[in-house]
C-alpha cells in the first residue's frame, strides 16, 4: 500500500498534520480513512481515471483529504490559488477541464465571479456556497477502505505561478496500478534533507503552490508531522519553531529578508535548537541575505533549483555554498548544459540558457507549441532560465530569458544589478526592469523597497554604488522607491506586473 496507508497502519493515532490557525489536527489513521471515503465518493459520481477535480481552498484538513482521495481514485488534482484574479482562476478551471470543484465558503465571492456551467459537480467546505452541496455529502456513508479494482493512481495537475503570463498546466501520466506501491517522491531526497518519522515540518505557505504541496506530502509520507500555516508571518514562524520543535522547514528569500528585519531582541528570544534543515528555493537568494541567515541559524540551509515542470533538480548545502557563494549547486541526477541561442554549448563561465538532460518528460497542457519550445533536438528540457557553470560544474543563475534587458545591444541581467544594490544597508528589497529608451532601446531602472525613507540622496548613493561595481550599460538610469514589490504567495517577484506599469 502507498506510504500514507502504511503509516496509518503503523501509527494510526500519530499526528500527521497540525493547522495552528484553526486549531485543527489530523492523525494518520483519520487522514487515511477520510481519503478512502473521498475516493469512493468520487468514483460513485462516475468520475473516470484521468479526469480532474479542482480545489479552491485555504490550507485545511479538507485540502489534504481531497488530494489524497482524488489520487486514489485515479484523478488529477488541480489546486487553485485563492489570490489569483477571477479571469486567471477561470482560465485554469477551463484549461484543466475539471469536472468537480470544491470551494471554501470563505471564498464564495471569488466563486460567484466564475462561470461554472462546465463543472457538473460542486461541493462546499467550511460552510455554505450557493449552488454547492456540502462536502459531507461526498463522503458520508462511503467505505473507509481502499477502493476496489485496479485503478491507476492520480497526480497533482499543477499550474505554473503565472509570473510571465497566464498560468500554464503541467500534466504528467497517471501512475499505473502496478506501480502504486512505489514512493511518489524520489527517496534520494530523504538523504539530502533527512526526512524521517521523527521530522516535524513547518510549511508557512499556501498548499496550492507546488513546493509546499509536495513537501507537506513528503514529510507525511516519511511518517513525520507537518505544521501548516495559512500565511507567512516572520515572528510567528519563530514561535512555531520553538512551540512545535520544528526540525524541517521551507522558505523563499523574501521570508528570510523579513525575518532578518526583526529587531535583534526578537530574533534572539526564541529557542530554535530543534531546527536542523531549512529548505529554500523559488527565487535566487541574494548572497548577503543567505550569509546572514547562515550566521543566525547555522549551516542548516539546503537550497534547490527546480521548477513545477520537474525536468531536473539542482541541490547545494550550506557548507558547499559558503565555498561557492551564489551557486545553486550541482544536479541531483542527469546533467546540466549551458547553450547559446543557436543551441551551441558554451564554455565554463559564459551565460546562456540552462538545459537539463536525463530528467522526466512533461507537457504543457493544451499547448504543444510551448511544450516543443521546452525541448531541443537532444531531448534536453529548459525552463528558459539563464545561467552559467563553473569549471567544477556548479550552476549559477543569471535570470529568466524573459527578464533580460537589451540595452544598446548589450545583454543586461537584472539579477546582477539587484545583487549589487542589495549590498547597501538601506536596501530591503529591489527589482530591476528594463524601460523603453529612444536611444538604447531599453535601460535598467531600479525599483527599491528601502529600510526607512527613500530620498534623492539615497538614490544617488545607489547609482554611485552601481557605477563602482558594474559596467556602464548595467548602471540604472533611475531609482524609484516603493512601499512593496508585487510578489506571488510563493514569494516569486511578479516582474510582469512591474513591467506593465512602465509600458
Amino acid at each position: 500500500m502507498p506510504l500514507l496507508a502504511q503509516n496509518a497502519a503503523r501509527w494510526p493515532e500519530k499526528l500527521c498534520a497540525i493547522f495552528p490557525d484553526t486549531g485543527e489536527k489530523l492523525r494518520f489513521g483519520q487522514l487515511d480513512a477520510a481519503a478512502n471515503q473521498v475516493a469512493h465518493g468520487l468514483i460513485a459520481l462516475g468520475l473516470q481515471p484521468g479526469e480532474g477535480i479542482a480545489l479552491l481552498l485555504e490550507n485545511s484538513p479538507e485540502f489534504l483529504m481531497l488530494t489524497y482521495g482524488a489520487k486514489r481514485a485515479g484523478l488529477m488534482v488541480t489546486p487553485l490559488s485563492i489570490h489569483l484574479r477571477p479571469n486567471e482562476v477561470a482560465h485554469v478551471m477551463r484549461d484543466s477541464g475539471a469536472r468537480l470543484l470544491v470551494a471554501s465558503a470563505g471564498l464564495s465571492g471569488l466563486v460567484a465571479a466564475l462561470d461554472l456551467s462546465a463543472v457538473p459537480h460542486r461541493f462546499a467546505a467550511g460552510g455554505e456556497v450557493p449552488g454547492f452541496a456540502p462536502l459531507s455529502a461526498l463522503m458520508e456513508g462511503q467505505p473507509s477502505n481502499w477502493p476496489a479494482g485496479e485503478r491507476p493512481m492520480g497526480r497533482e495537475f499543477l499550474y505554473s505561478s503565472g509570473t510571465t503570463g497566464l498560468p500554464k498546466g503541467i500534466r504528467r501520466p497517471l501512475i499505473p496500478f502496478a506501480d502504486r506501491l512505489k514512493p511518489e517522491f524520489d527517496m534520494t531526497w530523504k538523504g539530502f534533507y533527512g526526512f524521517d518519522e521523527n521530522s516535524v515540518y513547518l510549511s508557512p505557505a499556501p498548499l496550492y503552490h507546488a513546493a509546499p504541496n509536495r513537501y507537506v506530502q513528503r514529510s507525511m509520507d516519511h511518517g513525520g508531522t507537518a505544521v501548516i500555516l495559512r500565511k507567512f508571518d516572520a515572528e510567528r514562524c519563530l514561535t512555531m519553531i520553538e512551540a512545535h520543535r520544528i526540525t524541517h522547514s521551507q522558505w523563499v528569500p523574501t521570508m528570510f529578508v523579513r525575518m532578518l528585519a526583526l529587531p535583534e531582541d526578537v530574533r534572539g528570544k526564541y529557542d530554535l535548537s530543534s531546527h536542523r534543515t531549512a529548505i529554500h528555493a523559488a527565487a535566487p537568494c541574494p548572497v548577503p541575505v543567505k550569509r546572514a541567515m547562515i550566521a543566525w541559524w547555522g549551516p542548516i540551509l539546503r537550497e534547490y533549483y527546480a521548477g513545477s515542470e520537474g525536468i531536473g533538480t539542482v541541490f547545494i548545502d550550506s557548507e558547499t555554498w559558503l565555498k561557492k557563494p551564489a551557486s545553486v549547486g550541482r544536479p541531483a541526477y542527469g546533467r546540466v548544459h549551458i547553450l547559446d541561442e543557436a543551441g551551441a554549448a558554451l564554455p565554463a563561465g559564459e551565460t546562456g540558457r540552462i538545459w537539463f538532460e536525463g530528467g522526466p518528460k512533461f507537457a504543457y497542457h493544451n499547448d504543444p507549441e510551448k511544450t516543443a519550445q521546452a525541448y531541443n533536438e537532444h531531448g534536453w528540457a529548459t525552463l528558459h532560465d539563464l545561467g552559467w557553470l563553473d569549471e567544477e560544474g556548479f550552476l549559477f543563475l543569471s535570470d529568466r530569458r524573459a527578464d533580460l534587458i537589451l540595452s544598446g545591444g548589450v545583454n543586461v541581467y537584472p539579477a546582477e544589478i539587484e545583487a549589487v544594490l542589495l549590498t547597501h544597508p538601506r536596501v530591503n528589497e529591489v527589482a530591476v526592469i528594463g524601460v523603453k529608451d529612444a536611444e538604447f532601446g531599453e535601460r535598467p531602472r531600479a525599483l527599491v523597497v528601502p529600510r526607512g525613507e527613500g530620498d534623492a540622496a539615497l538614490a544617488e548613493e545607489l547609482i554611485a554604488l552601481c557605477r563602482a561595481e558594474l559596467a556602464g550599460p548595467k548602471v540604472p538610469r533611475a531609482v524609484e522607491f516603493l512601499d512593496e514589490l508585487p510578489r506571488s504567495e510563493a514569494g516569486k517577484l511578479l516582474r510582469r506586473v512591474l513591467k506593465e506599469r512602465y509600458l
